[in-house]
């Protein structure tokens, strides 16, 4: 998902490139005037409350602007992004657009503004004047606009200046040539942001085999908790030998340490262009772990897929794997097998739910030769790469 807010002075040429931004990244329009008056003339209910308020002559406050904003996000959900005119308009907007990017679990990718001078935008506007008769284009008007513009814009492009996503454009130039100029803030942008997935389904449906192969062919770093943990007993680590203890006791290995070895992989894979987890979160609690350490790094979830398998083919399946090298300890025998799949229903099938209500879940039939499951899913993962890129 791509959001974007874009800013300019009056005359900066914002509404043409507005719509070249709409038909070129597909987003979703988001005027706070615009949806203001829709509200009014469909008589909703917060339409209804700012009538009321206008009526007596005050403004509508950021509570109700904020609600309309958020109904018209969720309800396009199928949209690319979002490209914002008119909102935030003050440093206090700033922070409540942030704050309703984390409800909805995004954020502003970047605000671009349009940078033209009081001169250059008293002249366009005047001339505008001249050809449409709009009363509103004469100087005093023009340069109270203008002033009112600068008087609250200011704080909020620093506010964005420092969370280093503000990019300014000289708004002078030709039409064409502040295109190219957006299109490569917009590419440079882009390229920053992970493509981060989990792939979930039942032991032995092929998880790790098809997440490594995913890995290579994407150049996303394989994050997966068993082989971490291994890993630390192998190497006979201050952690390795507690993890042993707890092996030896056949006691889970707390949440406490697996997150310490996933944000070391997060923290030593700065140059990665995302990640692909198996293996966690197996729990709620892991979940929202997850959530909190890709928000730490400034990033968060791209997509979710879960491999479907039925029961008697995992069983088979983990039942041959039993005898080769690759056996796992619930491999041993069929009680074991079944309490890992009893195990995995009760504690990570309710997290699957969670996301596929946060993020909407893609599906994977996981039947079928290596190749057949692996086209599929790369296929997915293309279109997953393509919707954030």
């Amino acid at each position: 998902m791509l959001n974007i807010a874009l800013f300019g002075p009056p005359g900066a040429g914002k509404g043409t490139q507005s719509e070249f931004l709409i038909s070129k990244y597909d987003l979703f329009y988001i005027s706070t005037g615009d949806l203001l008056r829709k509200e009014l003339t469909n008589k909703t209910k917060l339409g209804l409350e700012a009538q009321d308020i206008i009526a007596s002559g005050g403004l509508v406050p950021d509570e109700i602007i904020v609600q309309i904003i958020e109904n018209t996000i969720t309800g396009h959900p199928e949209s690319s992004g979002f490209l914002f005119d008119g909102f935030p308009r003050t440093y206090i907007q700033a922070y409540i657009l942030e704050g309703l990017m984390l409800k909805l679990h995004t954020s502003l990718d970047c605000l671009i503004s349009l940078t033209v001078p009081e001169e250059v935008s008293v002249e366009r506007l005047t001339k505008r004047g001249q050809v449409s008769a709009r009363v509103d284009d004469n100087e005093a008007v023009i340069r109270n606009r203008l002033k009112e513009y600068y008087d609250k814009t200011i704080p909020v492009l620093q506010y964005y200046k420092d969370k280093g996503i503000l990019y300014e454009i000289d708004g002078t130039a030709d039409i064409e040539k502040v295109k190219l100029e957006i299109q490569r803030v917009i590419k440079n942008v882009l390229s920053k942001k992970l493509f981060n997935l989990v792939l979930f389904g039942y032991p032995g449906s092929g998880r790790s085999s098809q997440g490594k192969a995913l890995a290579e062919k994407f150049g996303l770093e394989f994050v997966t908790t068993g082989e971490m943990l291994h890993r630390e007993i192998e190497n006979q680590s201050g952690t390795g030998k507690k993890i042993e203890e707890l092996y030896a006791q056949s006691l889970f290995v707390p949440d406490e340490i697996v997150v310490q070895l996933i944000e070391k992989k997060l923290e030593n894979s700065k140059e990665a262009r995302g990640f692909i987890f198996k293996g966690f979160p197996r729990t709620l609690v892991q979940s929202y772990i997850l959530d909190g350490l890709f928000k730490k790094y400034n990033s968060s979830i791209s997509m979710v897929i879960e491999f479907e398998v039925p029961t008697l083919e995992l069983i088979q399946r983990l039942d041959q794997r039993s005898h080769t090298n690759k056996c796992k300890p619930y491999d041993i025998s069929a009680s074991k097998i079944i309490q890992r799949i009893n195990l995995h229903e009760k504690k990570t099938l309710p997290v699957i739910e969670r996301y596929d209500q946060l993020h909407s879940v893609t599906k994977i039939n996981g039947v079928g030769s290596f190749e057949e499951v692996f086209n599929r899913l790369s296929s997915e993962v293309e279109k997953g790469i393509k919707h954030i890129r």
